[in-house]
């Protein structure tokens, strides 16, 4: 308990900075693309992110040169503070290869410390999929040693997705299989299709999940079930996710084929109104309570709501508690 208190007790470092900062030192190098001003710059471009105003444009890509693979969208207007993770490789599905993964990885990152995001949606632009998985043609040409180290990449990849501070959600109106289920097991809540098929199905392919599968299913469905969806490679639609705990929401699908889509969407927008920090402190204490015991998770909790405290937020909630009016938090 005392050790868990002495690691807590280091001001303003959560758990997602501490865990991610070796990583964002090792993106750095590899682009060496810096402002004199010290923001980055887009992969290839020549325009900084924060430079980048909402009323400019609404997309940020991740490649100057080659196809665009994995986008990302910041909604406008009420549902400004709601960003859109776009997977669209539409030849291979939103299969996991090298340039989407990289793409990924750049998209996550940026947003990780944009503090204007509340809410974070993963969806598909590939009609009837969310994402196919691994991409196979691509691992067939890798030997043992590059194939260890690309899943590794996929494992850190996830791990990224897991530790974004706030919220994150996938919308899956499609085949989410494989990879493809674990990156939406890396996202705290997730809609789905009832006609969606998600499953681990790498032990029908001589392998076992290897991006966090094998660890996030159990927590979030329980042991027994988990080895058996992983053990038999089974895969389950919507409605039977929903009633294992699997997915949050699951509804019919629509004739646009979004409908697990606007779910999400309006799961976001029921988020987006509440008090930014606290949402975010609510989720690292959430997070990172789970993984001890009772007592030090009470620690956790406590270390939390102390630096909510002193937020603007939190009086702006008091004020308008008593002024009887909704309130307006600025997530400061």
């Amino acid at each position: 308990m005392a050790a868990v208190l002495r690691r807590l007790a280091v001001p303003r470092c959560s758990l997602w900075r501490c865990s991610v900062a070796p990583l964002r030192e090792t993106q750095r190098l590899k682009h060496r693309v810096l402002n004199r001003d010290g923001t980055r710059l887009l992969a290839g471009g020549s325009r900084s992110l924060s430079a980048r105003s909402r009323g400019e444009s609404r997309w940020q890509h991740t490649e100057a040169q080659g196809s665009v693979e994995v986008d990302v969208k910041r909604l406008e207007g009420q549902d400004e503070g709601i960003a859109e993770v776009l997977m669209c490789r539409h030849r291979a599905r939103n299969a996991l290869g090298h340039a989407f993964v990289s793409q990924m990885r750049e998209l996550v990152f940026s947003l990780s410390s944009d503090s204007a995001v509340r809410v974070v949606i993963f969806r598909s632009l590939v009609p009837g999929v969310f994402c196919a998985g691994a991409d196979l043609k691509e691992r067939a040409l890798m030997n043992d040693s590059e194939s260890d180290l690309f899943v590794q990449g996929l494992r850190s990849l996830m791990s990224q997705i897991a530790l974004l501070p706030m919220p994150t959600i996938a919308a899956m109106d499609g085949v989410a299989l494989g990879g493809g289920l674990e990156l939406a097991l890396a996202c705290d809540l997730r809609t789905a299709s009832y006609s969606a098929q998600m499953g681990l199905i790498e032990t029908t392919r001589g392998l076992l999940p290897g991006a966090g599968g094998s660890q996030r299913l159990p927590r979030m469905v329980g042991i027994t079930l988990a080895k058996e969806l992983i053990f038999t490679g089974r895969r389950v639609g919507g409605q039977i996710a929903l009633e294992m705990g699997l997915v949050n929401r699951a509804v019919e699908q629509n004739q646009t084929g979004d409908a697990a889509y606007k779910e999400a969407l309006t799961l976001a927008r029921e988020i987006l109104p509440q008090a930014p920090v606290a949402v975010r402190m609510a989720k690292e204490a959430i997070n990172r309570g789970v993984e001890v015991d009772i007592g030090s998770g009470m620690a956790i909790e406590r270390m939390c709501y102390a630096r909510v405290i002193p937020t603007r937020d939190r009086q702006e909630g008091m004020a308008a508690f008593i002024e009887k009016r909704p309130p307006r938090y600025t997530g400061e």
